[in-house]
């Protein structure tokens, strides 16, 4: 490890980035394993080929992902771990209802020290696809390459739809700086705000992945998002995608969607045919942005044999149509607990001078009294007032003492220091095949009147967007990757169906209304560096009992059904989304958002509740122990939006289920 001065001439001690005689990072190996079987797994450093650099990384087994393990459904494996990696290590099996002693946190194992091995003995009770990852530093460990996933084949022959062949695929994104990953302190984490951007796209651990596909070709590709932060909305454009299951299984209907939306850590499984012959993307599409993530090239050779009737056909899983008649009682039950998510966020008032209060995600918003931002609920930030020259970021040349707008594109005017420092997005993109457009008629161009002050130019160009068909301008060396992202509430979920955990029900999601209450991107970077557990504090709220995270208290039994409603404040120092998971007590099903029921039920293990959402769960609690439940935005689970609860054998002989409360 190496140390680097701060600005206070204290040393901040960084994990280690040189490559000099570390191994070549491998090709992903696919491990058929048995009931019974063994499988050694290492934590180890490479050197890894990003675009036009070469970047130290951490792997499992010296591939990023790690090896994919693929098991059929009910067996019991044995996972011999040997850390030799940075720092103690665990290896959580995420979303495996297995034995908690196995679970892989500091609840349930000793952390394995570098240099030492830890087995595990990994059941896997349900069909799906599953992954792992690090629970010591998250943040570091899973940002470095330490992710893998577990592919369950299901018992019942017919569990899925037909398809020619399956493909496993992690999306995942990485901040690269100056030729390297960005620099960690070993201290602990940072971005804690927001969660770690990165500035180019992975797909399966490559920037710029190719892949190929026949004509008539039915393909299940099962997607991990495997980012600290950053939420996908994965589309492709030119195949026709069907939507047959999520997290923990298929769903109860299946139904051909256009795109596919992933907080960290969720899955999704969709069957893609290919139609026709050519050349296509996967993108990632975002109200400002697209991203391909890979190229598919389509042969024109037929499959043997078609499964292009059976992708024809929609069905409906009769156990999941049956979860649907169970969970009737528990719609209109009262919850049985209820969690806030809230930010609390200091970062100080400057001394012996005059200050004011700025948002840092909009900047021009400016006020003499502490409060909250009026476009996106934001605690104001207290800095040193001064004499201020505002410039449009479109045209330098036009500037004024007031934050006006410009005559000749009608922008608003930004603080001449932001625009300097590039709006404050120091994310540069490098070109490693991230392959990133601009919508065009951003910055103010193209206009469509969807803001709702009514103010054309509002929130940097925020709603010029054109929708599926517009033109698009290649990302340029040395342009921002970081786009001004989309931080609103979500009230206006309802009036347009955006419901979906998985899609969007045919509603385009980069149309306008599609970004409320998700954080596409990094809007105030360098505030988001600044941000440690010191001066932002994530939190998990027990509403009945007042306790916070760590102090939450709660016991639960085996068989309950508990009814868990999830509230994602906005009167918080920091609104914004959460990927709610919860580990291996059991699965959950989502019964209602904002008092909508669920229109397509599937097990989750993990839920992206949006900012100033309201989610229903009702979790099936199945597995003895002490289990975690938390945060998925790795930092902001660094910074401690986590707690334990436990879960005790059932109460007398024969209990199955709790009835709803109430």
């Amino acid at each position: 490890m190496h140390d680097s001065s701060s600005h206070s001439h204290t040393q901040t001690i960084e994990f280690p980035r040189e490559t000099e005689g570390l191994p070549e990072a491998r090709k992903t190996e696919l491990v058929e394993l048995a009931e019974g079987d063994e499988f050694e797994l290492a934590i180890m450093p490479v050197k890894k080929r990003i675009g036009d650099v070469t970047v130290r990384m951490l792997t499992y087994n010296g591939s990023v992902p790690g090896p994919t393990l693929k098991v059929p459904q009910g067996a019991t494996i044995t996972v011999h771990v040997t850390n030799h990696g940075d720092l103690d290590a665990t290896v959580h099996w995420h979303g495996l209802r297995l034995e908690n002693r196995y679970d892989g946190t500091h609840d349930t194992q000793a952390p394995i020290p570098v240099g030492e091995t830890f087995t595990y003995q990994v059941h896997v009770p349900d069909p799906g696809a599953y992954w792992y990852h690090p629970h010591i530093r998250e943040d570091y460990g899973q940002e470095l390459g330490l992710y893998g996933n577990i592919l369950v084949t299901p018992s019942e022959p017919d569990y899925w739809s037909a398809a020619n062949r399956e493909l496993l695929l992690t999306l995942d994104d990485i901040l690269i700086e100056d030729g390297q990953i960005a620099a960690f302190r070993e201290s602990g984490t940072t971005h804690v705000a927001m969660g770690r951007f990165g500035n180019v796209m992975l797909v399966a651990g490559e920037p710029d992945l190719s892949l190929q596909a026949r004509r008539g070709e039915v393909v299940r590709f099962y997607l991990t998002n495997t980012a600290n932060t950053r939420v996908f909305n994965a589309t492709l454009p030119g195949a026709q995608m069907k939507l047959v299951g999520a997290d923990a299984g298929h769903c109860e209907h299946e139904e051909l969607v256009e795109e596919m939306l992933l907080a960290p850590s969720e899955r999704v499984v969709v069957d893609v045919l290919f139609p026709d012959a050519g050349e296509l993307e996967l993108e990632h599409r975002t109200p400002e942005r697209t991203y391909r993530l890979a190229s598919i090239t389509v042969v024109d050779e037929p499959p043997e044999p078609s499964f292009a009737d059976e992708f024809a056909r929609l069905r409906t899983n009769r156990d999941m149509a049956e979860q649907r008649k169970r969970i009737e009682p528990f719609l209109k039950a009262p919850p049985d607990k209820t969690l806030s998510f809230v930010a609390e966020m200091d970062m100080g008032v400057p001394e012996g001078v005059q200050v004011v209060y700025a948002c840092p995600m909009h900047p021009e918003v400016v006020s003499d009294e502490p409060g909250s931002c009026p476009k996106c609920g934001m605690k104001l930030l207290a800095q040193a007032a001064e004499e201020t020259t505002y410039v449009c970021p479109m045209h330098p040349e036009v500037t004024s003492e007031k934050p006006d707008r410009c005559p000749k594109c009608g922008m608003k005017l930004l603080p001449a220091k932001l625009v300097a420092g590039g709006s404050g997005h120091g994310h540069e993109h490098h070109g490693h095949g991230d392959h990133e457009h601009e919508h065009e008629g951003h910055h103010g161009h193209g206009h469509h009147g969807h803001n709702d002050e009514g103010d054309a130019g509002e929130e940097h160009g925020k709603h010029g967007h054109r929708g599926h068909g517009e033109e698009h301008h290649d990302a340029r060396p040395g342009q921002e990757a970081q786009g001004h992202g989309q931080h609103g509430g979500h009230e206006s979920h309802d009036q347009h169906g955006h419901h979906g955990h998985h899609h969007q029900h045919g509603e385009p999601a980069h149309g306008h209304e599609a970004a409320q209450g998700i954080e596409w991107e990094d809007d105030m970077v360098e505030v988001n560096r600044m941000t440690t557990p010191a001066n932002m504090r994530w939190k998990l709220v027990d509403r009945e009992m007042g306790a916070e995270n760590a102090q939450i208290d709660w016991t639960f039994h085996v068989g309950d059904q508990v009814k868990l409603r999830l509230v994602n404040e906005m009167d918080s120092d920091h609104p914004m989304p959460h990927p709610f998971h919860v580990h291996g007590a059991g699965r959950f099903l989502i019964l209602a958002r904002d008092g909508m029921v669920e229109p397509n039920l599937v097990w989750k293990d993990t839920v992206l509740v949006r900012t100033g959402e309201t989610v229903d769960i009702l979790l099936d609690v199945t597995n003895p122990g002490r289990w975690m439940a938390h945060c998925h935005i790795a930092e902001h689970h660094e910074s401690g939006m986590m707690f334990s609860f436990n879960v005790a054998p059932a109460e007398g002989e024969g209990t199955a289920t709790r009835s709803p409360s109430g």
